[in-house]
């Protein structure tokens, strides 16, 4: 089966990032869209799910110029980040594992994609960096929520605090990634562990996800996320930030 961003090649199915010319950054729609290819693997019978991306960026979180320019910035990172929460706790709950293959560049809130994969495969040149505090936004896609538990919370602040960039070495090293791959070799590696992980027994693998997932938790600190990315999005150095941005005076 292939076709609409999900492609299924016996029990392993790929669901793909693909807006490659907007560095598969977030909007509404394109979340609902990846939330429905992940439903629609595991209803194809799917035993695994590879989450791989198009073009040069993992992706770069939520679409800055989609909010900045939104008739109604609130409403629109409401239903933008709520919609984010909703594919990640999807994710967490699918039946199936997902081994996500994660080359370029993974910042803001896309971060919650990775978190919310159950193998990472990480290419040696992927960077991960938050830009909440350099943009104006508030964290989301589990940098609170969920990051703290995998690394704990001193590195989480240190890291969101001081806007830095994380290197794939360092998240291999903490845990964010489970495998360290040379540049163009993520997709391959995550296939081989995908093709793995088909072989065994799919009851025993979902009561495994299902026990290690902390949902409860994890769907409270995602909207407290949300609640807070939404009033902070309206204020003034958030359209500060997103004004430098989009000219490219950020750093």
């Amino acid at each position: 089966m292939s076709g609409g961003g999900v492609l299924l090649d016996g029990p392993v199915a790929t669901v793909l990032l693909d807006r490659p010319r907007r560095h598969n950054s977030l909007t509404p729609d394109f979340v609902e869209t990846l939330a429905a290819r992940f439903e629609s693997a595991a209803a194809a019978g799917a035993r695994v799910v590879v989450l791989a991306a198009e073009g040069r960026s993992f992706s770069t979180g939520g679409d800055v110029r989609a909010i900045r320019e939104a008739a109604d910035r609130r409403a629109f990172a409401d239903r933008l980040v709520g919609g984010l929460n909703r594919l990640i706790l999807g994710m967490i709950d699918l039946p199936v594992p997902i081994v996500a293959a994660v080359a370029g560049l993974v910042t803001g809130g896309s971060l919650g994609l990775v978190l919310a994969s159950d193998v990472v495969v990480v290419e040696e040149s992927a960077t991960f960096r938050p830009w909440y505090g350099t943009v104006g936004f508030s964290p989301d896609g589990g940098w609170t929520a969920i990051l703290p538990g995998i690394v704990g919370h001193g590195r989480v602040r240190e890291v969101l605090l001081t806007d830095r960039e994380v290197t794939a070495a360092e998240a291999a090293a903490w845990g964010i990634a489970h495998r360290l791959v040379p540049t163009g070799a993520a997709a391959a590696e995550a296939e081989s562990i995908a093709r793995r992980m088909a072989e065994m027994d799919p009851g025993s693998v979902a009561d495994a996800k299902r026990l290690l997932a902390r949902r409860e938790a994890v769907a409270r600190g995602l909207d407290a996320e949300r609640e807070a990315f939404v009033a902070r999005v309206v204020s003034d150095g958030a359209a500060a930030g997103m004004d430098r941005f989009l000219r490219g005076e950020a750093s």
